[in-house]
């Protein structure tokens, strides 16, 4: 079975490669059984995307600054595994997700 991937974009001049480093740590410790992997990739201008295939789960730039964890990882939830419980950090209200203009 095919497990979906998950792809970080991080800026390399703005040094945020240890906060999509965090980020794929906290990611790949909540989704160990529902995700294959998640990518880093290097990238300039400010850029802190994180995308599921073509699919826009986060932009730093559109939704004006970085995903909290919790909110990121309900957005994940509902994407890749909507009948899975977070726990402590899930929230019943679901956030859409719309595909990448």
């Amino acid at each position: 079975m095919h497990k979906p991937v998950i792809a970080i974009e991080y800026c390399t001049q703005c040094r945020w490669l240890l906060r999509a480093a965090w980020t794929m740590q906290e990611l790949l410790t909540t989704f160990e059984d529902e995700l294959g992997g998640v990518t880093l990739i290097p990238g300039t201008g400010g850029i802190f995307r994180v995308t599921l295939g073509e699919l826009l789960l986060w932009d730093r730039k559109q939704q004006g600054g970085f995903p909290e964890l919790k909110i990121l990882k309900q957005i994940v939830r509902d994407t890749i595994a909507p009948e899975r419980q977070l726990g402590h950090s899930d929230n019943h209200a679901r956030h859409p997700v719309e595909p990448d203009a």
